[in-house]
């Protein structure tokens, strides 16, 4: 099981989190941090291209360390923007899903912890929307944020899920992933996800195994209805997903 990171002796942490969003793909940008920790050191989780700037700034005024960059999975709604963040700021490292098969510095697998001072993020294969897709968790114990916290990208989202109708995406998988690796949580964790699309901020894993209209349902009757959702192509695909396999850093100068 691999650690990232390091981590000073154990002492009580407190944990900043701000939700930024990105309009014109309706994105989720989180920031964390152990402000409990000397360095202050922060972690961003599916940062836009479009919105760095803003990021950084908010990084910078609060008197943060950013040190990783990290995406759910391969997105094809919009570019990821930790090529831009690893332009202006060099010491950052990029972090994705070993199965995503895309480029960055750390790539990750179930059972992995991120750690950014004594917190750390746990990170839970949930694939289905695409074979990449995880989903982080924050920690378990004295030391972590209560309640906890699981960022699920395009796995889980309130009220709904991720489509499964392409990049290797698999309705029975997903709903297999969301009820293995997030319903088992406890059911005041809360859930942040990388969109949405009517206003909701943040769920929790009790309310969506009540009221999630899809997952709530049965295996059978998930699958028909991921089917039958008719939904156009992502407009960003062809653009987004060839930059997010780079994680964003096709454009940054090729190192001899």
């Amino acid at each position: 099981m691999a650690k990232y990171g390091t981590s000073a002796s154990p002492s009580p942490s407190r944990v900043l989190l701000r939700q930024l969003f990105e309009k014109e793909s309706s994105t989720y940008t989180y920031l964390l941090a152990d402000l409990a920790h000397p360095d202050k050191p922060a972690v961003l989780v599916d940062p836009v291209d479009r919105t760095v700037d803003r990021d950084i700034s908010l990084v910078k005024e609060l008197g943060l360390k950013l040190i990783y960059a990290v995406n759910t999975h391969v997105h094809a709604d919009h570019v990821t923007g930790t090529g831009l963040i690893k332009k202006k700021m060099p010491e950052v490292k990029s972090v994705i899903s070993k199965v995503s098969n895309a480029k960055a510095d750390h790539v990750v697998e179930h059972g992995d912890k991120i750690y950014f001072g004594d917190l750390f993020l746990e990170v839970r294969a949930t694939p289905g929307h695409t074979q990449g897709c995880v989903t982080y968790v924050t920690g378990n114990g004295p030391d972590q944020p209560y309640p906890r916290m699981a960022f699920t990208g395009d796995a889980l989202l309130i009220h709904g899920c991720g489509r499964t109708d392409f990049q290797a995406g698999n309705s029975r998988q997903l709903y297999q992933s969301v009820h293995s690796q997030i319903f088992t949580l406890p059911k005041e964790t809360l859930i942040y996800p990388a969109h949405d699309y009517k206003g909701f901020t943040v769920s929790t894993v009790g309310e969506e195994m009540l009221y999630n209209p899809r997952l709530t349902k049965d295996e059978e009757a998930f699958k028909s209805i991921m089917e039958n959702l008719k939904l156009d192509y992502p407009k960003m695909m062809d653009v987004a997903v060839p930059a997010n396999m780079v994680c964003g850093l096709q454009d940054l100068p090729t190192k001899a």
